[in-house]
């Protein structure tokens, strides 16, 4: 059966809308080759409408409401368009998620100056990355699954890359350490949302404390104790991220 002869509803339950179960698409097609693909106008008429609007317009839905509520049929409402108008731009919803994050990745700078030191380099790189997926929680979920790389994320790609320069790496080598720094980023924001919305709970964190001081106090977790009764360091968000960042580049080496 033809997209055509599918009613909207079937057709956003067969794209499966978790973007699961979707065939895929070719990158040089998304990337390259949408300028030619893109649906002409008719003679006379402009677009009403642009992948860069229904990207723009899914955005905004995952930065408010978060990416359960990104639908086709949300989208389009938003853009003023009919359903199945937008699957000539974006044919199912993984490929719509593929067009959010790189659409983002053009908020990270990716000619800012490098200091050739490539530890502090990657340090301001991850921290321009945190604040990115702080603007959009969203983020770190959408990067959980793999994803071309369109050309903001190659732009910004590029610039990490350039940074490690001076480590020697291999190619390979600086590919895996930006993975490795992406993820950790990822997760840590992951974390740091969660740890921000638990503390909306006051009685919570107070009952935890009382019930790591009593298992600290029994005798059986030593190592614990002596933990607690360290002096506190700043738990600032942006402070233990830093202190973790720290230990994760100090610690990479160039071999």
């Amino acid at each position: 059966m033809t997209t055509a002869a599918l009613g909207e509803q079937e057709y956003e339950t067969v794209t499966r809308e978790d973007g699961s179960g979707t065939p895929g698409h070719d990158p040089r097609q998304l990337w390259l080759n949408h300028q030619q693909s893109q649906p002409r106008a008719r003679r006379g008429r402009r677009p009403a409408f642009s992948r860069e609007a229904i990207t723009t317009a899914a955005v905004a839905l995952a930065d408010a409401e978060g990416l359960e509520a990104v639908t086709m049929r949300r989208v389009a409402a938003q853009v003023g368009a009919g359903v199945m108008s937008l699957y000539s731009y974006a044919p199912d919803k993984d490929t719509l998620l593929e067009l959010m994050v790189d659409h983002v990745s053009g908020e990270l700078p990716s000619s800012a100056a490098l200091t050739g030191d490539w530890r502090t380099d990657l340090k301001t790189i991850a921290h321009l990355q945190r604040a990115n997926m702080l603007r959009h929680p969203w983020l770190p979920a959408a990067l959980s699954t793999r994803r071309s790389l369109g050309p903001n994320t190659l732009a910004f790609l590029e610039h990490a890359l350039t940074a490690l320069r001076p480590t020697g790496l291999d190619g390979a080598a600086k590919l895996e350490v930006f993975a490795q720094l992406t993820a950790f980023v990822a997760g840590h924001v992951t974390h740091e949302l969660t740890q921000a919305a638990a503390a909306g709970s006051p009685d919570r964190a107070a009952a935890e404390a009382r019930y790591l001081a009593t298992v600290a106090a029994d005798g059986h977790h030593p190592e614990l104790a002596e933990a607690l009764s360290a002096p506190g360091r700043p738990l600032t968000p942006e402070a233990t991220f830093t202190r973790f960042l720290n230990r994760l580049i100090d610690g990479l080496g160039t071999d």
